[in-house]
């Protein structure tokens, strides 16, 4: 109960504080990734200080800062956005549901630092943005974040992909990395509220090349990249 307010206050606090930042830099048209991008490491590894929970990566040597490259992960926590944004060691943009462009303070921070939302219920619309996500990929080299099944899982099993991620993919030939996040679920469930402490472990795999995939093999394409996160989910830890 302790862990859970010193948490809540951290987030609140943090959240005020470093969004201001990044609206205020945003009204006095400052350009650069700089501080966008510092600003969201720095909101999560707050939070992540605040709730005791060390993040451990492995394969960061699949991580390539000379190219974009698509980051697909599983997704069963708030935490797996937290860690990802404290971890990924390049220029980064998420792509969400548009709900969180609403949320006060937050919502306007979050899309002045550049990051993609989505409005999965009109299907024009999401595709739009994708292609602006696509757009961006290639004007600054920058990657993007997605969370296929759209959804935090609420028992951690994969849920179906949806094609959003890997039409992106295709549309602009960049690689997709899988992801496997690991203990978030222990540490805030779906629906709960109780924070616990404990290890983020983030797993990246190997780059998955889509260029000798046709937009009529997208279905072999999510298969592929499905089979290759549950395997990395399934690997046994390495890490203390």
């Amino acid at each position: 109960m302790i862990r859970s307010a010193w948490v809540y206050l951290n987030l609140f606090v943090g959240t005020i504080l470093i969004a201001s930042i990044v609206i205020i830099a945003a009204l006095f048209r400052v350009r650069g990734p700089g501080i966008y991008d510092w600003a969201a490491r720095a909101w999560a590894r707050w939070i992540l200080w605040a709730s005791g929970t060390p993040v451990t990566c492995e394969g960061l040597e699949h991580i390539r800062a000379d190219r974009p490259q698509v980051f697909v992960a599983n997704h069963v926590s708030w935490y797996d956005v937290y860690a990802l944004a404290a971890a990924i060691p390049k220029r980064y943009r998420f792509v969400a549901k548009k709900e969180l462009a609403r949320i006060p303070i937050f919502g306007t921070a979050w899309q002045a630092a550049g990051h993609i939302s989505v409005d999965r219920s009109d299907r024009a619309s999401a595709i739009q943005s994708l292609d602006e996500a696509g757009r961006l990929l290639r004007k600054d080299n920058s990657s993007v974040v997605i969370f296929p099944e759209g959804t935090r899982s609420p028992t951690g099993e994969l849920l179906p992909f949806k094609k959003g991620a890997f039409m992106l993919a295709l549309r602009t030939g960049v690689d997709i990395i899988p992801v496997a996040v690991l203990g978030t679920r222990r540490i805030q469930p779906k629906g709960g509220w109780r924070i616990r402490s404990g290890r983020i472990i983030l797993r990246f795999g190997e780059p998955i090349p889509v260029a000798q995939y046709s937009e009529a093999e997208r279905d072999d394409l999510i298969e592929l990249v499905r089979s290759r996160i549950q395997a990395l989910l399934q690997e046994p830890a390495t890490t203390p």
